[in-house]
């Protein structure tokens, strides 16, 4: 089923990519967008995992660089019934993670220093467990292409607006140029918003079957979504087409970020991992909530590999 949405979502977006050459270069214009959309869903699919690995400028880590993280990863993976994903580290304070790969055989997690910083050792499990949860249902495919294409769809448009004018350019002229510019990244947004939402209800409740412990993935959750709001990911500004990508949304929500919404609310995805651990839903704020106790942030306590790695779900 996901392969034939993955299909369906290149079709789609391929013909996104010739209504906005056509806007730009009439029959002419779509005949070369569709000859560019034909390489590039060949290059998506197999080269879509390394291009947004590389826009994050993640770096990959082994068992000798990180033997904390790669043996917790490990243990994860077993418990999913999963081949061991390659594991990457992004150089981002805000605490976030996202996986990508076309096939469990091929898959990658990517979390940030951030989150690494930000969560204690059940709730990194958490995370982890969530992001092998989007591989074994082979959510990566879809998402690492509706990231790239979406993202080569708004270039296109870009390129059009700065670069094709003139009033006798183009099928449509400006016209054509401006709509081209304007709704053509948002339809992919679009695209990108029917794929990423229902997945991310899938991949709590099984993340919460592999580590056993639902709650510790809500409070995960509360802490990531905040301080993804208030600490930005630049990479992700300049790009927001991968942000369907990561657990948590990372833009900041200001302007046109909200457009790029392509997560449920944390709140109902918190409510639902309580329901899972049978808990009962969390009171509703006061008007005037009381002043919050300071926290004291630890750096997550992992074993390292030699000292008798253990489950913490165990």
């Amino acid at each position: 089923m996901n392969h034939a949405k993955t299909v369906m979502l290149l079709a789609g977006l391929t013909g996104l990519f010739m209504v906005a050459g056509f806007a730009l270069g009439g029959e002419a214009g779509a005949l070369i967008a569709l000859a560019i959309a034909a390489a590039m869903n060949l290059w998506a699919f197999w080269g879509s995992d390394k291009a947004v690995l590389s826009r994050y400028r993640a770096q990959p880590v082994t068992a000798a660089s990180a033997p904390d993280l790669h043996a917790m990863t490990a243990e994860l993976a077993r418990r999913a019934d999963l081949p061991m994903p390659a594991l990457y580290i992004i150089e981002e304070a805000q605490p976030n993670a996202f996986a990508t790969g076309r096939s469990p055989d091929n898959a990658a997690v990517a979390v940030t220093t951030g989150l690494m910083r930000a969560l204690p050792r059940d709730e990194l499990a958490g995370v982890i467990a969530h992001e092998l949860a989007h591989i074994k249902n082979r959510d990566t495919l879809s998402m690492t292409v509706a990231a790239t294409l979406g993202g080569a769809i708004g270039f296109l448009a870009q390129f059009g607006l700065f670069f094709g004018g003139g009033r006798d350019r183009g099928a449509l002229g400006v016209v054509g140029m401006l709509a081209a510019a304007i709704l053509a990244p948002m339809a992919a947004m679009l695209i990108q918003m029917l794929i990423s939402r229902t997945r991310e209800y899938a991949a709590d409740k099984m993340a919460a079957q592999i580590t056993g412990q639902p709650m510790a993935l809500a409070s995960a959750l509360s802490r990531i979504a905040g301080g993804g709001r208030a600490v930005e990911m630049h990479a992700a500004e300049r790009d927001p087409s991968s942000a369907h990508m990561f657990i948590i949304n990372p833009l900041a929500g200001r302007g046109v970020d909200s457009l790029f919404s392509t997560h449920p609310a944390t709140e109902n995805r918190i409510a639902a991992l309580r329901a899972m651990a049978g808990q009962p839903a969390a009171a509703p704020r006061s008007a005037t909530p009381a002043p919050a106790r300071p926290v004291k942030r630890t750096r997550s306590r992992i074993p390292r590999a030699g000292r008798g790695f253990k489950s913490p779900w165990s």
